[in-house]
């Protein structure tokens, strides 16, 4: 029996795809790093990049960024397949959902930070609904919800003011750029 070979043939695309990954696995690792105010209330800093790829190569890119970025940083921080893990992904799969659904809206009146808003409440709403059907099935939980989403009003606005930025090349550093 001969051994057989798989081949497959990177694109650019996919170099571009690989590259945004591993910056926003950075910014999740460097966000696990940081204290939070609160258990669950982290700014999403990779959700900056995930914004930034679905602005320049479209929904699907965005898709396997986000994905990748919370399978891998769940890896790299031991906490795959742990509850952590399920609200995390259960986050961005409500936030992806929403950026999907947001791509039919009127792009003069929904830009960067409307969409990143829009991204940070549904990923908000996602986990507080995994944790009331899976970890903590109380009623009780909705008293969460006002705290939580003025957290994702104020980092959803902050990420968004930073993807315009980046968009418009305010970056006072020349990252972003050199990347594309």
């Amino acid at each position: 029996m001969t051994p057989s070979t798989i081949s497959l043939e990177a694109t650019p695309e996919d170099h571009q795809i690989a590259k945004m990954a591993a910056l926003a696995i950075g910014l999740s690792l460097a966000e696990a790093a940081i204290p939070s105010p609160l258990p669950g209330i982290k700014p999403g800093l990779a959700n900056i990049m995930t914004l930034l790829v679905l602005q320049r190569y479209g929904l699907n890119a965005a898709i396997w960024v986000s994905l990748l970025r919370v399978v891998a940083g769940s890896l790299i921080l031991g906490t795959f397949l742990s509850p952590s893990f399920a609200l995390s992904f259960g986050g961005a799969l409500a936030s992806l959902a929403a950026l999907s659904l947001a791509r039919h809206l009127p792009g003069a009146w929904f830009g960067p930070v409307s969409l990143s808003i829009l991204a940070s409440f549904a990923h908000i709403g996602g986990q507080l609904a995994i944790v009331y059907l899976w970890l903590i099935p109380h009623a009780g939980v909705a008293y969460l919800v006002p705290v939580f989403g003025a957290a994702a009003l104020l980092f959803g606005t902050v990420n968004g003011v930073a993807v315009a930025r980046l968009s418009a090349g305010g970056a006072p550093w020349g990252a972003w750029q050199s990347i594309q």
